[in-house]
């Protein structure tokens, strides 16, 4: 037997003991994984700090550095995480809804763990931490496979997260780690019907097409974020200019950051020109379409393939539209319904476009930077889903449980 389908096999049996623990027990592990992580933030840090400087050499670019890179800050944000899932509603044993039939049965349809989750991510750690805190919280064992480039990071944050565990009710085993960069290990995690209940691709576009094609488990597609910040003729200037300057540059390299900036005619003159000159003081690249360029000399000619990119870089591609309807036909043509962002004093304009835009977030005057499950009130994520079943958006605890029906009677038969 494989060592994958072991590991599987070992998350399966510690399922079911964990899907009838408690909520007490689950949050009191919760809160022993915390402690624990704090105590090993050191030996973390050295082993983050291995796979930092192996990325370096291996030519990562910045953005993927970025998202490697562990400090005291982040573990402390990643504890934060993990005690904020524990303050949390335990959706297990929820009645969604209940009814009763003429006949007398009573049916209630109530939340259940799914059963062991396949998480399969590149690059950032905190996803280890995040997706264990959830998963244990929602009832269900996890199987996790990272990438290469964090193997070191990750086995860290595992052996910190199950030593954390040992105290506790919840079974070690319902944590179970692929230690190995092998690619053939995804595949085979892919492939583990009937063990796993689900898998949770999230990295880049590359990954996700790997994971959605392949498997023949089912699959949540967290989707690559080519995300729009629209900037209408009745904006607040300021506002404006702050809104763009936080979805692009607050950090360059995760999905919620903006890759494109539309500008409503109109206000072109007046705005483009200062927001281009604060960006690229911010070490931003500017693309921008021809009447851009033409506003704006130095600006770099953007591409077509430009505006259908998810850059994870210092590079914004920018177009001058006609109008809300052409910012419309642009979103709905390049985007790839992740997050967007209108930026209007006038209300009927933004609930045009909150209405009519496509995407598993959509806002008014804020930045796109906030389709994350901690900012959401959600203690974590473990992935922003940008399909329509089952889940979409930020998937905190509710979206990784499923239900079951529970019917009640009193000797009721069929004719």
């Amino acid at each position: 037997m494989s060592t994958v389908r072991e590991l599987a096999l070992k998350a399966k049996s510690a399922s079911r003991q964990l899907a009838v623990l408690d909520t007490e027990a689950k949050n009191e592990a919760l809160k022993a994984m915390a402690q624990q992580l704090l105590a090993d933030a050191e030996t973390i840090l050295r082993a983050n700090e291995i796979d930092l400087n192996n990325g370096q050499a291996a030519g990562l670019s910045p953005a993927l550095l970025d998202r490697l890179a562990l400090t005291p800050a982040r573990i402390g944000d990643m504890v934060e995480g993990i005690r904020q899932v524990a303050s949390l509603k335990d959706p297990v044993g929820e009645v969604i809804e209940s009814w009763v039939r003429p006949n007398g049965l009573e049916i209630a349809k109530v939340r259940v763990p799914m059963g062991v989750i396949g998480m399969v991510y590149e690059a950032r750690p905190n996803v280890t931490v995040d997706t264990c805190a959830l998963c244990l919280k929602a009832g269900s064992a996890v199987l996790l496979r990272g990438s290469a480039s964090a193997l070191n990071s990750n086995r860290a944050l595992v052996s910190s997260i199950k030593k954390g565990l040992s105290g506790t009710a919840v079974p070690v085993d319902a944590v179970q780690f692929v230690d190995t960069g092998d690619r053939g290990a995804v595949d085979e995690m892919l492939r583990l019907n009937g063990l796993l209940d689900l898998v949770i691709p999230r990295g880049g576009a590359g990954l996700i097409r790997r994971v959605v094609e392949t498997a023949t488990v089912p699959v949540i597609e967290t989707g690559v974020g080519n995300c729009h910040v629209y900037v209408d003729k009745d904006a607040d200037p300021q506002m404006a200019l702050d809104i763009i300057l936080n979805a692009k540059c607050q950090r360059y390299g995760v999905c919620n950051a903006a890759e494109t900036l539309l500008v409503h005619r109109s206000i072109a003159p007046s705005w483009l020109p200062g927001a281009v000159r604060e960006l690229t003081a911010a070490g931003v690249e500017v693309r921008g379409c021809p009447e851009t360029v033409k506003l704006i000399p130095g600006v770099t000619p953007a591409t077509e393939s430009d505006y259908a990119t998810e850059f994870l870089a210092p590079i914004l591609a920018v177009r001058i539209v006609e109008d809300l309807a052409q910012a419309l036909e642009h979103i709905q043509t390049y985007g790839t319904g992740h997050s967007e962002t209108i930026v209007t004093a006038d209300e009927a304009t933004a609930a045009e476009f909150l209405q009519r835009v496509d995407a598993a977030a959509v806002y008014h005057n804020a930045s796109t930077r906030f389709t994350d499950g901690f900012q959401y009130g959600f203690g974590a994520e473990i992935g922003i889903s940008t399909q329509k079943l089952h889940a979409r958006g930020p998937m905190g605890l509710k979206e990784i449980t499923s239900y079951k029906y529970v019917v009640k009677g009193t000797g009721q038969i069929r004719s």
